[in-house]
């Protein structure tokens, strides 16, 4: 195998009826329309397969066009996602329907022009627009990362830029084989996801079932595959503390909703925020609350306690039961704020540490 073809035609072949006869049965592969392939996608960006099943089917149902999903209101939208994370994603997926409804309804064709769309970076253009469109551009997702870094046996840490870029020139390559002998890009495109996703994965590799075994350098050279694609020592993730209170009135609870941009832009919450160096937890409520507010409150006893896990820093959210004493509320930092009925709190759109609480709520 020259270091040109990275694989010959012959190991594309075998990979392609591999996935024809053993890919996994996922909605989104039933349908040629470039909408619901371009919604899986968005998805699909830092969220597993088995988590955006129900999700996809869920937003679908609500959102069944392009058009559906421009008109309806970004408070809709979040509604829909919500519990399936990164929000930003959400955001943009709806700016993007926007654009594309008032062009008339149709995804751009091509890789270049999908990428200048809200919320579609590279991977995601190439995807949508091999699949949907026949497009022969090559994806370079994580599964399709770690599959070429062993079939080359790369030794460059994964993150690195050239690392990056020699995985890059070897999909583009597999690319140039595979429309060569006249085989769909998308099929290829998604053969490697799978491979990736169910054969060549990270802390396991069945290479006894791999259609690539037979070519892969490193497992043709009695390595462990698993040691590769290499990984830069993990950076030691931040914890923070976070304060928030459940306000109640005359039967109501408030809830503010974040600013529409940044991170968990639009969502709704408990009121409150991160606690800072040296102060108590009731200290920082007060300052949050007064903050965000313009209100005086009370901190009364603790209600609950969440951990969670973002993608770069973990948190603790505390919740407290608390009583204004004094102020008219402002909106100083918040988007919104409302006065809830305890029933009515799940047609809001929380953040999962948020929601935990909300439950709680609802069952006392």
């Amino acid at each position: 195998m020259t270091r040109s073809s990275v694989l010959p035609a012959t190991a594309v072949r075998r990979l392609i009826r591999w996935y024809r006869r053993h890919h996994r049965d996922l909605p989104w592969r039933r349908s040629s329309d470039p909408y619901p392939i371009w919604v899986s996608e968005i998805l699909l960006q830092q969220t597993r397969v088995e988590t955006v099943r129900p999700y996809y089917e869920r937003f679908l149902k609500r959102f069944p066009t392009v058009h559906a999903l421009a008109r309806a209101p970004i408070a809709d939208v979040l509604k829909a996602w919500e519990g399936c994370g990164y929000y930003a994603r959400a955001r943009n997926l709806h700016r993007a329907a926007k654009e594309v409804a008032s062009m008339g309804g149709n995804l751009p064709r091509s890789s270049e022009e999908l990428a200048r769309l809200p919320g579609i970076g590279a991977y995601t253009a190439a995807a949508v627009a091999s699949i949907a469109f026949g497009e022969p551009v090559a994806v370079l997702d994580g599964n399709v990362k770690r599959v070429l870094a062993r079939v080359l046996n790369e030794a460059g840490t994964i993150s690195d830029s050239n690392t990056l870029g020699r995985l890059q020139c070897a999909a583009d390559r597999v690319m140039k084989t595979a429309v060569e002998a006249r085989l769909a890009p998308g099929d290829l495109n998604q053969a490697l996801m799978e491979l990736g996703a169910t054969i060549c994965k990270p802390r396991t590799a069945d290479c006894e079932s791999c259609p690539l075994a037979k070519d892969c350098r490193a497992n043709s050279r009695r390595k462990d595959v698993t040691v590769l694609p290499r990984r830069a020592p993990r950076k030691q993730i931040p914890h923070y503390d976070i304060a928030a209170a459940i306000i109640r009135k005359r039967g109501r609870i408030l809830i503010t909703q974040r600013p529409l941009e940044g991170m968990l832009g639009g969502l709704w919450e408990f009121p409150g925020g991160k606690r800072e160096r040296g102060e108590s937890l009731e200290e920082c409520l007060k300052r949050e609350i007064r903050e965000e507010l313009g209100i005086e409150i009370e901190v009364g006893s603790p209600f609950h306690s969440v951990n969670h896990a973002y993608t770069h820093f973990r948190i603790t959210l505390h919740t407290f039961e608390c009583r204004q004493t004094a102020g008219r509320i402002r909106k100083l930092d918040v988007a919104d704020y409302r006065w809830v009925r305890p029933a009515e709190l799940s047609q809001y759109a929380f953040p999962k540490a948020d929601r935990v609480i909300l439950e709680r709520l609802l069952a006392r």
